[in-house]
């Protein structure tokens, strides 16, 4: 009898899991000519496993990623989530919402992740007031009188990254390698008065290995073929980005802004900095 109950519940158990399952992956109108499962079963690649033994030479570096480079716009697009695919700072904030990862405070003095933010702190950062905003009194018919208005902070409204990344070269695979660390938001910041663009703000930071579990469920758009998609995970660990470094570690901890003023100088001294670790790799096998 027992028996019997158990292979009842066992058949209504696989009823129910088939009729959910096809209403969640057979949608009466489809919006496409086949079912795409590849991305949403994917895992990120391992990281080789790398002891402290095998790496004879490292150095870290702060990257910027600025997602108006054209190159960089698959990271930034769609402005609005479409269908089956969101940019990659609406992935960071629903994995955070949802709470998949975790954001830590003080971007800009601390980019070690030791300050979690909490919950709260993580919607407030979601949301912008405009304080210039004005409306007309009720009670005082023809006078303005201040009324902030709140606004969503949108992938719109993120147009850079910092990035944390270690480069090094392990002695055991004989090959130069690197792993990112972080990721961290920039939005704009603007002049309240004039709208015009001052610059960036960043937001929070975010460790780069607890995210690819996410992003590698994150389609990206294919500019040579719809038919197969490109995960976000995919685009870091084949470095499909443009980016140019901003700091490396230095005895002074300062970035390169900090003691070169000149845009050109700025970028110049980032193209020394990358240089630097390709000779260092050629050189290990000159002979």
């Amino acid at each position: 009898m027992k028996t019997n109950k158990f292979v009842l519940v066992a058949i209504l158990a696989f009823l129910a899991f088939d009729t959910v399952k096809a209403q969640v992956l057979d949608p009466v109108f489809p919006d496409q000519v086949f079912l795409r499962e590849n991305t949403r079963t994917r895992k990120p690649i391992p990281y080789t496993y790398l002891r402290e033994a095998d790496v004879m030479w490292s150095k870290r570096v702060w990257r910027t990623l600025d997602l108006r480079e054209k190159f960089n716009h698959p990271l930034y697009y769609p402005e609005s989530r479409i269908n089956d695919r969101r940019s990659l700072f609406d992935v960071i904030k629903d994995a955070l919402l949802a709470g998949e990862i975790t954001a830590f405070d003080n971007p800009v003095f601390d980019d070690e992740f030791k300050v979690k933010m909490s919950k709260a702190a993580i919607e407030a950062t979601f949301v912008q007031w405009d304080s210039t905003a004005q409306t007309e009194d009720p009670n005082n018919p023809g006078v303005m009188i201040s009324a902030p208005v709140k606004t969503d902070l949108n992938s719109n409204n993120v147009k850079a990254y910092w990035m944390k990344e270690d480069w090094f070269f392990d002695k055991q695979r004989s090959v130069m390698d690197v792993r990112i660390l972080g990721l961290c938001p920039m939005r704009e910041k603007a002049d309240p008065a004039t709208g015009e663009i001052l610059g960036y703000l960043p937001l929070f930071w975010v460790y780069f290995p607890q995210c690819r579990p996410v992003f590698a469920k994150a389609e990206v758009y294919n500019t040579k073929n719809d038919g197969e998609r490109r995960s976000l995970d995919d685009i870091f660990w084949k470095r499909m980005f443009a980016s140019y470094i901003h700091k490396e570690s230095n005895v002074y901890d300062r970035t390169v802004p900090a003691y070169l003023t000149n845009q050109l100088d700025q970028l110049l001294e980032a193209e020394r900095i990358k240089n630097d670790i390709f000779v260092l790799e050629h050189d290990l096998w000159h002979l």
